[in-house]
């Protein structure tokens, strides 16, 4: 079973914490940084789980792929 991945809500000044199970990742702020944070964790062919329309991703508090605060 693939850990979860979590892209929580956007921070007030921008960006998405991201998380695989127990472990951040770091602070997104657009896709490209996502896509670079899933690839270092491992995650094979990062680009096509962001990009598609994946159900390994689970976004949080806002809209996939918009990073700003509301």
């Amino acid at each position: 079973m693939a850990p979860e991945i979590v892209v929580h809500r956007p921070s007030p000044s921008g960006g998405r914490r991201v998380t695989v199970g127990t472990a951040i990742l770091g602070l997104a702020h657009d896709d490209r940084d996502l896509i670079e944070f899933l690839r270092r964790a491992g995650l094979e062919d990062a680009e096509a789980l962001v990009l598609g329309d994946s159900k390994l991703i689970h976004w949080r508090g806002g809209r996939a792929h918009e990073y700003e605060a509301a």
